[in-house]
């Protein structure tokens, strides 16, 4: 990237945690996990558990992202600690699964949000949408920031309104429960299914890593973006999912997408909840354009390096790397095609959990090989290993609970080492 673009703040970078935080997980994945567990002490400790995951590793990318201060992520972190393939995989995995499936999920919420309001397909309304953010990100970083911190704004105070709104308001009946049901619930294999909905609601704690190149004085302001937005948005989370818990009874919430609908719907009327919908779905834009705006950094990174990708390294003159901006939105539209919701949402979890916990325990390798410098992560080793395990724990459960969306996930890997077998063949063609 030219050094005379301009950088963004820690403000702009908090902005860019924040919005990528706050997407679909967060108003959809309740209603799954009520499939599984009905339990609220269940749901509290899947969404604590899921904050743990995210402030461990918001430390350790943190520390990961200033002593190696260059923008595209798991791509180049993992390259640099284990081996060029590694890296590999995980900048193809933010390519065809990572960045490109969140962003298709958004859409795909923001359409069952918006639908009875507009009268339109959900499917066309996710489809637009994509098209529509590419576009605007297309243009200036400053043009990205200016969207980004705008939307980001109104997402926190629109949620903190929604919270205050469901407990203040009365209802009807609620999804509460007490009991000591838990114990079963939390022993079961169901119970690592549904904490990959919630780690995946907390997905984006990591967003800022991802364009360190574009941020002033990164050392400093990055570990303020990760951290900072992390625990901002945790508390909004827990207090997000008590107010929907007591604003809907359980029949109405369980294996539902469009959660924050139902509720408002319960709170406000019918015509109050449309309209709450609509702002939800304008949540569902900031997260979006985060996504949109930090993904394709990841896919120039790897471009810059191989051959097969060199096409998606040229940047506009204003740095953006719009080809690979609209290659992202492509693979995005094909996912709200093919997919549902929920497969989308277990298989692309799958597997970016897998690259994030090589991401931590990379922490430890490299302090072992005392590669330090810039941001130390409190709690070490501990904080990576309590990551790390809980990681493991989820991923083995999910292959035994969730076998065919572990499975495509996996097959995902498989694709990216062909492809990696196939630019090494090309680079070895046209450099004998």
């Amino acid at each position: 990237m030219s050094a005379s673009v301009k950088k963004i703040g820690w403000l702009s970078a908090s902005a860019i945690v924040v919005a990528n935080m706050v997407g679909s997980g967060v108003f959809a994945s309740l209603g799954l996990q009520l499939e599984i567990a009905q339990n609220t002490w269940t749901i509290i400790s899947l969404w604590f558990i899921g904050w743990i995951m995210a402030l461990f590793g918001a430390f350790s990318y943190a520390e990961l992202g200033t002593q190696l201060p260059k923008s595209g992520g798991e791509y180049y972190y993992l390259t640099k600690i284990y081996h060029p393939f590694v890296g590999y995989l995980a900048g193809w995995v933010s390519l065809t699964v990572g960045f490109s499936a969140s962003i298709a999920l958004s859409a795909m919420a923001m359409g069952e949000y918006t639908t009875l309001l507009i009268g339109i397909p959900p499917y066309i309304i996710a489809i637009v949408t994509v098209l529509l953010i590419s576009f605007i990100h297309s243009f200036s970083i400053q043009q990205s920031s200016s969207f980004q911190n705008i939307f980001t704004t109104v997402k926190v105070c629109l949620m903190i309104f929604l919270v205050v709104a469901c407990f203040y308001l009365p209802s009807a009946g609620n999804a509460f429960n007490w009991s000591d049901s838990w114990k079963g619930e939390v022993f079961s294999s169901g119970y690592a299914a549904s904490l990959i909905l919630v780690v995946y609601a907390y997905s984006g704690w990591n967003a800022a890593a991802y364009i360190v190149e574009e941020i002033e004085v990164p050392e400093v302001n990055l570990p303020k973006a990760l951290v900072g937005g992390t625990v901002l948005i945790s508390i909004l989370y827990f207090l997000i999912q008590l107010a929907f818990l007591n604003q809907a009874p359980l029949e109405a919430l369980q294996g539902k997408v469009e959660v924050g609908q139902i509720v408002a719907e319960y709170a406000f009327g019918f015509k109050g909840g449309i309209t709450i919908s609509f702002i939800i779905a304008l949540f569902l834009i900031s997260s979006l354009s985060a996504m949109v705006w930090v993904g394709p950094r990841v896919t120039r990174a790897m471009a810059e390096d191989y051959h097969i990708w060199r096409f998606l390294s040229k940047d506009n003159i204003h740095g953006i790397p719009v080809r690979a901006i609209w290659l992202q939105a492509a693979i995005s539209i094909f996912m709200v095609l093919t997919g549902s919701f929920k497969q989308v949402l277990l298989y692309s979890g799958f597997v970016l959990q897998l690259i994030s916990t090589l991401a931590v325990l990379g922490v430890i390798i490299r302090r072992i090989q005392a590669r330090n410098g810039g941001y130390k992560s409190p709690g070490y080793p501990i904080f990576q290993i309590i990551y790390i395990v809980i990681s493991l724990w989820i991923l083995g459960y999910m292959i035994i609970d969730q076998p065919y969306e572990s499975l495509i996930g996996l097959l995902n890997l498989v694709l990216g080492a062909i492809s990696y077998w196939r630019s090494k063949k090309i680079e070895e063609y046209l450099n004998p």
